[in-house]
């Protein structure tokens, strides 16, 4: 028996357009990331990809990514799960900072340890200060242990598991398609379980805004295949893209 899942990195955010770091910030999409999250949706239609169960993080731009592409899939009154555990990671200090300026100040070197290594965490948030979710009425049921003042990838790949297999893997084995609506790093997280990516080769993976990754999975919940729905060369430039964010030449 094989099985199907969907996974959507939300559409371009605004934080995301003027090139900061967003993490657990609460921010919109932009036009253009309205516009990636229908083209999604469309994509995924064509392909007769249509599914039949949905998850989101709690932030805004994953909530607004998923209503936008389940209109276009005329499917918006499918049930939605949300969870903090699909939120994006944790940036810490970083949060609200923009990405060149900050590589511009510390260095290109030290910028990428914080972003892309597995196990290293940004600057931590001071208890007190507004940015910490330990004043976001959202996580109030959350222990102190489940509220961070910054998360490595790892500690995403932590938190985020419980939730694949206790609400996603049920769906999947009931023959469920199951369409997760999240973020760059969550995704890479669950990417990172799926197709048993090294710690030492995860930092390399890119996952552009906006654009349907579908996988086709065995009775064990192994990967057959994976693939991006769209046109290669917009999806390889959109990669590119967020490959070169932290660049300390913003036009890179």
């Amino acid at each position: 028996m094989s099985h199907t899942l969907v996974l959507l990195r939300h559409g371009e955010s605004q934080w995301n357009l003027e090139n900061r770091f967003t993490g657990w910030t609460d921010v919109g999409l932009t036009a253009r990331g309205v516009a990636e999250a229908q083209t999604a949706g469309a994509s995924l239609l064509e392909a007769g990809v249509l599914p039949d169960t949905s998850h989101t993080s709690v932030l805004l731009r994953s909530i607004l990514t998923l209503q936008e592409s389940l209109a276009v899939m005329e499917r918006l009154w499918l049930p939605v799960r949300r969870s903090w555990r699909l939120n994006e990671r944790h940036y810490g200090a970083l949060q609200g900072l923009n990405k060149s300026e900050t590589t511009a100040e510390h260095g290109e070197e030290q910028v990428h340890i914080w972003r892309r290594s597995y196990d290293v965490r940004p600057p931590p948030l001071e208890p007190d200060d507004e940015r910490h979710p330990r004043h976001d009425v959202r996580y109030s049921q959350l222990t102190d242990d489940q509220l961070p003042p910054a998360e490595s990838l790892q500690d995403v790949v932590v938190r985020m598991l419980p939730y694949w297999h206790d609400a996603i893997v049920p769906e999947l084995r009931a023959g469920k398609t199951p369409i997760v609506s999240a973020h760059g790093n969550s995704l890479r997280a669950l990417v990172k379980h799926l197709d048993g990516i090294s710690d030492s080769e995860i930092p390399t993976l890119n996952i552009p805004t906006g654009v349907a990754l579908v996988y086709s999975l065995d009775g064990d919940l192994k990967v057959v295949t994976s693939a991006y729905l769209g046109d290669p060369a917009e999806i390889a430039a959109a990669t590119a893209a967020v490959a070169a964010q932290a660049s300390a030449d913003p036009k890179a």
